[in-house]
């Protein structure tokens, strides 16, 4: 059942890159444990449209409230979002494991205990288990000790998982995660994506290229091109009519084989 107050509520948002108009009057909402695809052709305004959402670039209008409040004014609400972005941009030679890259993810709990150094140590003993926990949902243990440069594209898809896991989320949103994993890897991820969703009582939304990956596995569809053409569920949005209209003539959908 549907809460009174939407997770995500984004009205009437308008946004620029320059003189460009990148996304024009987006008005939609993301209700507790639902999973919400963004779909559209290139320069759509996908990504845009996330990055404003997270509050990352200007909005020329528009309002945009995450958990009933306004995005300027979520303070500590902040750490209840995982943001997982389309390139995740690093120097590969930077000396940072994988298990100190999920820790970062961790932000210390707040109590009124004066003594520092006990709650210190019961903090970094809660950090630890966090981590590992994490690592061990995301099937990346075994890289626990591997630097991140040394990674796989899937690899770091999962680790940068478990970096949005080694805390409690309710909002967990993902800009073209799936990019550069084959199609195996992507299946693989997508089942443990709904896997944590279901037990972490996750809302997502994320931004995504492929349609039969969509159709099978989110509850529902934004088709983009610049403005909203349609929401609904995957059978009614993804239909040959709101496909043309999204994506013009010339539009192919590939389906993957899952045998």
């Amino acid at each position: 059942m549907k809460n009174d107050i939407p997770v995500l509520k984004v009205e009437g948002l308008t946004v620029y890159q320059g003189s460009y108009l990148a996304v024009r009057d987006v008005s939609f909402e993301l209700f507790s444990g639902t999973d919400t695809a963004i779909v559209g052709p290139n320069g759509a305004g996908k990504s845009t449209l996330v990055k404003a959402v997270l509050d990352l670039i200007p909005r020329s209008a528009g309002n945009i409230e995450i958990f009933g409040r306004p995005i300027a004014r979520l303070r500590s609400l902040r750490s209840q979002l995982g943001y997982m972005p389309q390139n995740f941009i690093f120097d590969r030679s930077f000396p940072i494991s994988v298990s100190e890259l999920v820790g970062l993810g961790w932000m210390l709990e707040n109590n009124r205990e004066n003594s520092f150094f006990p709650r210190l140590w019961r903090q970094n003993r809660k950090k630890t288990a966090a981590v590992i926990e994490a690592l061990q949902r995301t099937d990346a243990y075994h890289l626990r000790h591997q630097a991140i440069g040394t990674l796989s594209g899937g690899q770091l898809k999962r680790v940068l998982l478990a970096y949005c896991l080694v805390m409690p989320r309710k909002l967990l949103i993902l800009d073209e995660a799936f990019a550069g994993v084959d199609v195996q890897g992507a299946a693989d991820f997508y089942a443990l994506l709904n896997e944590l969703k279901q037990e972490e009582g996750w809302t997502v939304l994320q931004v995504s290229h492929d349609i039969d990956m969509v159709s099978r596995h989110c509850d529902r569809v934004l088709c983009l091109n610049q403005t909203v053409i349609c929401t609904g569920r995957p059978e009614i949005a993804l239909s040959p009519q709101n496909l043309l209209a999204t994506y013009g003539p010339g539009f192919s959908r590939y389906q993957h084989d899952h045998n």
